[in-house]
């Protein structure tokens, strides 16, 4: 069986070979259809398409195997010669006939040109028949596919001319999909190396430099304690010696180290510059180009993916694929070190850069995790020393609280929020002001760390240098162009109607260049006018998206008071007592669900208002979605989080004078150890959350879902045709039914939102950098492993940075400076503290710091139905209650009116705003500025790299200089030779004709 399918691989190795004759088929094919096209002829409003015949290239080779060609054609990894690697893979969707006889295949070998209906063409024919009776018999194609079949020709034939070379596979397991195999020859890669300049290292090794003693021992040292959590991979060692690079060229080939050439350009390297050529490379049938993104777009083709380089659970190969599913897409590997250098060199610059970035910022929130669990242990250990919650708790002080709501609702003791107060000193301690500035530290630290981390992935990635270049225009905005220079070409048609044209044939001339596909778009370009209508529907729809979170969170508001008011007209004492507790449980929840749901619908609403803007590449399309989706996440995400903050409990009113919202529904209140105890209840629940369910349930459950129904679509389509159920599926089909890779932007903004739950509202959250390092430990391992097994194989981008990520990443560690110092001095009770130790307490202790923040009111002031209607069993009559506030008693003249201590307290906040922000961000800019961003020797061996590179070339030119001289002497001596008169005639014509014939030579 094996030596069959050899055979029948080594037989197609030699239909491959091009022949002269057969290249002039297919130009003289070509230039046919050019010409037809020329004639006014459109694809589409061809009446009988199936009468033209399409003559193939003999660069494109059509599978005639068996099933059994698996076995020698290495699994879809090579073409059918088992030699030549696929590169990249181009599938497309056919509508197979109705009968169970699969189409004829060409035959490559024939050197003549075909007639129209000859049936060694009919494999393109949708019929495919023998004679003209076959061909009617069978069922017609609709033009659309036929339309589609014909691009897809023309635009392989193109890429034949650039050099590629191509196999297709349509005897596929997969029901009606055929694949395009690609393969990029040694001179195509040679030639667009050159054109990216890539960088590929060169014959020259050099020793890196080595730090001093100490250093070099000490990171030995380190070394060896770290090498148990070291993956199993090659190339871990710090390296002592490095190829130089520099950017490929083949005038200097020589300079390079070929000695494998087969490894020289590696998977993702050949993918990339495959993928180069592709977006490179037009289809122009359609009277415009359409690159592989338009044929994409247009479905043309259903997917354009490089291949993964085996199977990640197969015991017998071994390749870079299951070397990263074991030791870096392992739940077990969660101890260990990522293999950054192995997932860049599977993977590319850019994601590797996302996982770098992803591994430095885990590890730095390990020392922001200790330090937060001290702070929180210190809250537990101090709780029964703090004197105003022992004063709330005790019993003796029998401090008589006003209702909480109007009617329903009683009068209360204090000491039943005994466990609020005890519970709110756990996160409300001058401890957490010291971790408030610790974390703005921290997140200054871990931007520098970041820079220099990413500095030494460039040294050693070969990235020193690399500037991106102008994407190639997105295929949205070529057509949108294109829209407009056609209506212009009208307009200008139009006006020169009346106009006798001085020559008749300039107009036929511009349409014979139009219909052969010569761009009228070079010249043209999108303006601000013609995006006007697309920018006012993004600042209108962006609006209206947070106006639609605003009134979500209201609702939520509104929700929360009326059940307040609901559950306190129970009759059941428990549901009373616990009212505050199971309204913040529930509106937590709700928010939650809401969040999670218009997180999905934030995003498509990014992309579709993104889209509208027709932005003109790919790098600016990331961009402004990037920009849209973060502020709508962004909104969504902390908008709950800053009404309990900021808001709630200041808009509130006081006895006998509440706020009210449509007169029905008052105000919410605080509860009376202050609000920051159920901020940290709102953003732990909302923050554990989005992790769990959205980051991991998610993550796992959608993928692992699609990737079942496609296939049991797949398994239901292949039971119609037992020969194909039969078969082994081949790579290319197996990462056919994988998902596509959607871009790193759902991982980055993941990471971003929960950066800012980390650090914007850390005062009242000391343990959300513990929580969010759990959760990252499992996010590497999960999406390594949806890289690995779940996603088809991307293209790999080079990147030296992480792009406009690194500057929001920095505007939220600005912010979270600002709203950590409103948290402290506003919705936490430290000033107030402060104030009344520094400025009214009798005996410099904080004894009667409750008793000061409680104002008086005298119940005969309640406005008329207002009251309690419950009878009260305190005992006595209640005649005056407590509210928190800073008001004059009941008894004053001005009774009600705020009193100087508020005016003091609230002086003393905005000082201690003013005070923390500048403070911490002259702290964070010094922090950014003694820490360089480069390292000190990665700046060294950059400046020496750059200097030998001088020396190499100066050598290979002195070189040069040096054999030129040699072969001018040489040939001086044996021109003077040539005229010795020193022998006799017939010796010096034999010697002299000799020696002229070796300096012709």
């Amino acid at each position: 069986m094996s030596l069959g399918a050899d055979a029948a691989c080594g037989a197609l190795k030699h239909s491959s070979e091009p022949t002269a004759t057969s290249n002039e088929t297919m130009r003289e094919s070509h230039k046919e259809y050019a010409d037809d096209n020329e004639k006014g002829i459109h694809i589409i409003n061809i009446k009988a398409i199936e009468d033209i015949a399409y003559v193939q290239s003999d660069g494109m080779l059509l599978n005639s195997l068996g099933a059994d060609r698996d076995t020698g054609c290495k699994h879809g990894l090579f073409f059918g010669d088992g030699q030549r690697k696929v590169d990249y893979i181009l599938a497309f969707t056919y509508k197979k006939s109705s009968g169970s006889r699969t189409p004829h295949k060409k035959n490559h070998n024939s050197n003549s040109v075909h007639s129209l209906h000859s049936p060694k063409d009919d494999h393109h024919l949708p019929g495919g028949g023998a004679d003209l009776e076959a061909m009617e018999a069978e069922p017609k194609m609709d033009y659309h596919e036929d339309d589609k079949r014909f691009r897809r020709e023309e635009y392989e034939g193109n890429l034949i001319e650039t050099g590629l070379e191509l196999e297709r596979d349509e005897e596929t397991k997969l029901h009606g999909v055929g694949f395009v195999k690609i393969h990029a020859p040694w001179n195509v890669l040679c030639r667009e190396a050159e054109f990216m300049k890539l960088k590929m290292p060169t014959k020259k090794v050099y020793h890196i430099n080595q730090t001093p003693d100490l250093m070099q021992k000490l990171s030995s040292f380190i070394q060896k304690i770290c090498e148990p959590i070291q993956p199993k991979v090659a190339g871990l060692r710090p390296q002592t010696v490095k190829h130089l690079s520099y950017p490929f060229s083949r005038e200097k080939q020589h300079l390079f180290d070929m000695s494998d050439k087969d490894s020289f350009f590696d998977s993702k390297t050949r993918s990339s510059i495959v993928y180069e050529i592709l977006k490179r490379t037009t289809c122009t049938k359609a009277k415009y180009s359409m690159g592989i993104t338009s044929l994409l777009a247009n479905g043309v083709y259903s997917a354009a993916y490089p291949l993964h380089d085996g199977d990640y659970d197969s015991e017998a190969e071994a390749n870079d694929r299951k070397l990263l599913c074991d030791e870096w897409a392992s739940y077990s590997a969660f101890y260990k070190f990522q293999p950054i250098d192995l997932v860049r060199k599977y993977f590319g610059e850019k994601i590797g850069l996302y996982f770098a970035w992803l591994g430095v910022y885990t590890q730095m929130l390990i020392p922001a995790s200790v330090v937060g669990i001290i702070v929180f242990l210190y809250g537990c250990a101090t709780v029964d020393e703090n004197i105003p919650s022992m004063e709330m708790c005790d019993t003796r002080y029998n401090i008589t609280m006003c209702p909480l709501c109007d009617r329903t609702c009683n009068y209360w003791k204090m000491s039943s929020a005994c466990g609020t107060a005890r519970a709110s000193h756990l996160f409300d301690n001058p401890a957490t002001v010291f971790f408030s500035v610790f974390m703005a530290l921290w997140a200054a630290t871990f931007m520098e760390h970041w820079k220099r981390r990413q500095m030494r992935l460039n040294y050693r990635w070969d990235l020193t240098g690399f500037e991106e270049e102008e994407d190639h225009p997105r295929a949205e905005y070529e057509a949108k162009v294109l829209q407009k220079s056609l209506k212009k070409e009208y307009r200008n048609k139009e006006k020169q109607q009346h106009v006798p044209e001085d020559n008749p044939n300039k107009w036929k001339q511009r349409v014979k260049t139009a219909m052969a596909g010569v761009k009228l778009t070079e010249k043209e370009k999108l303006t601000w006018r013609d995006r006007f209508p697309a920018y006012l529907t993004n600042m209108v729809g962006i609006i209206f998206m947070i106006g639609v979170t605003f009134a979500i969170v209201f609702g939520v508001i509104i929700y929360r008071i009326s059940t307040a008011a609901a559950l306190a007209m129970s009759s059941n004492p428990n549901t009373r007592a616990n009212v505050r507790v199971t309204v913040t449980a529930t509106a937590v929840i709700i928010n939650l669900v809401v969040i999670l749901i218009l997180d999905e619908v934030y995003g498509a609403i990014a992309r579709w208002l993104t889209q509208l803007e027709v932005p003109k590449t790919d790098k600016t399309f990331e961009e402004r979605l990037i920009f849209k989706a973060f502020l709508l996440k962004f909104v969504n995400a902390y908008t709950p989080i800053f009404y309990v903050a900021f808001f709630k409990g200041r808009i509130v009113g006081r006895p006998g004078d509440y706020y009210y919202i449509f007169q029905s529904f008052r105000m919410e209140e605080c509860a009376p150890g202050g609000c920051l105890m159920e901020l940290c209840i709102q953003l732990s629940i909302i923050m554990l959350g989005k992790q769990l369910i959205q980051n991991n349930l998610f993550e796992i459950g959608i993928p692992k879902m699609k990737k079942l129904i496609r296939y049991l679509k797949s398994k239901r389509q292949s039971y119609k045709d037992h020969e194909e159920h039969l078969k082994k599926k081949q790579r290319y089909e197996e990462d056919h039914n994988l998902e596509p890779f959607a871009g790193l932007t759902p991982e980055y903004m993941e990471m971003i939102i929960q950066f800012g739950f980390v650090t914007l509202f850390v005062a009242s959250f000391p343990l959300a950098p513990l929580f969010a390092l759990l959760n990252n430990i499992i996010e590497i391992r999960l999406d390594a492993k949806k890289f690995i097994t779940e996603l088809r194989r991307p293209v790999a981008v080079r990147a030296k940075d992480i792009g406009i990520w690194y500057n929001i990443i920095r505007g939220v560690g600005k912010l979270a400076v600002i709203i950590n110092a409103f948290v402290i001095s506003f919705t936490s009770d430290f000033i107030p503290r402060l104030v009344y130790l520094y400025m009214y307490s009798p005996d410099g202790t904080m004894h009667g710091f409750v008793n000061h923040t409680l104002s008086y009111f005298n119940v005969s002031d309640f406005k008329p139905g207002n009251e309690p209607t419950q009878p009260v069993d305190f005992g006595y009559k209640v005649e005056v209650c407590r509210y928190k506030d800073y008001r004059e008693p009941a008894w004053s003249l001005n009774k009600y009116d705020i009193n100087k201590d508020y005016w003091a307290v609230l002086a003393a906040r905005l000082a201690f705003v003013i005070v923390f922000q500048n403070l911490v961000m002259f702290m964070s800019d010094f922090v950014d500025w003694i820490i360089p961003d480069i390292p000190k020797d990665i700046s060294e061996q950059i400046h020496r790299e750059k200097v030998l590179v001088v020396e190499v070339f100066l050598k290979e030119e002195q070189g040069k200089l040096q054999m030129l001289e040699t072969w001018k002497e040489r040939e001086r001596k044996k021109g003077e030779n040539c005229k010795s008169p020193r022998l006799s005639r017939s010796q010096r014509g034999s010697s002299a004709s000799m020696y002229c014939h070796r300096a012709d030579v």
